[in-house]
């Protein structure tokens, strides 16, 4: 089915590929009903490990829509492989498993697949030779970008700040140990009730509020772009990092995507991608 179940509510996790045991880059932020989208335990430094542990509690309280701000796959369809030349499954979610089997850092970490396992794919720096030539994508972000979203990142490029690639291959190991579990769309079809999990991309919801910055970081930017996805004003009273205003403006922008017929039914999804590289949530 494409029409999106009756979710309670969505939740946004601003996700982390950091080394270590506990992040302060992950967010969590929820919207329901007619509130005002909030912090979930927001003083709390969340490991990956509990993120992992609260959403399967959570998923089974009551149907959420949960959002990840990871790439769930690489790009296959314009390469033919995830890693071109290695011996790697062909389609995400054996690719997932094939992750879980290669990583050994600790709380879900993936920083040695890039590193040591797969080092030759990954741009870590000038001594790699030319960046361009790991710039490669997948479908939905071609379209993304094409669309004047701006640039999306590419899980090969593992250097700087706006890197995405240790965050990502961490967060496919978190899909691993959900899958079976919960419906992660579109390599899963929606449940008709219950839970599912999407990938969600912080900018997007950003570009669709009507701002042009990358990030939110002052509470009147943050409550001009709650308006533009039809939501109250955040009224908490903690200081928020900008890992904060992504997800709170993200678990809005999911709720305002839902209220869309082509929520789950985006231009350009066929089965292969779905299979393989899956989809952005809200990228239509």
């Amino acid at each position: 089915m494409t029409a999106a179940p009756p979710f309670a509510s969505t939740v946004a996790i601003d996700w982390s590929g950091a080394k270590g045991r506990r992040h302060k880059g992950i967010s969590i932020a929820e919207a329901r009903g007619s509130d005002p989208p909030r912090l979930v335990r927001a003083d709390h430094v969340w490991s990956r490990s509990e993120v992992l542990d609260w959403l399967l509690e959570r998923a089974e309280q009551e149907p959420t829509l949960f959002g990840f701000d990871f790439s769930f796959a690489p790009p296959r369809i314009e390469r033919g492989s995830y890693l071109p030349g290695e011996d790697v499954p062909s389609s995400a979610k054996p690719f997932w498993a094939y992750v879980e089997a290669n990583s050994e850092d600790e709380d879900l970490g993936a920083a040695s697949f890039l590193e040591q396992v797969h080092r030759p794919h990954f741009y870590f720096g000038k001594a790699d030779g030319r960046k361009a030539d790991y710039m490669h994508f997948r479908a939905v972000e071609k379209r993304f970008n094409a669309g004047g979203g701006g640039k999306a990142a590419t899980v090969y490029d593992a250097i700087g700040a706006a890197q995405v690639a240790k965050a990502s291959f961490a967060g496919m190991r978190l899909l691993h140990r959900i899958d079976g579990r919960i419906p992660v769309w579109p390599f899963d079809p929606l449940p008709e009730t219950g839970s599912a999990v999407v990938e969600i991309y912080g900018r997007l919801y950003i570009r669709k509020a009507g701002l042009r910055g990358t990030k939110i970081r002052d509470r009147a930017s943050l409550d001009a772009a709650l308006a533009a996805l039809g939501s109250a004003p955040y009224d908490g009273d903690a200081a928020l990092s900008d890992h904060d205003t992504d997800a709170l403006v993200t678990a809005a922008g999911m709720r305002w995507m839902l209220r869309r017929p082509d929520a789950f039914m985006p231009g350009g999804l066929t089965r292969e991608i779905a299979r393989t590289e899956g989809w952005t949530f809200g990228v239509v």
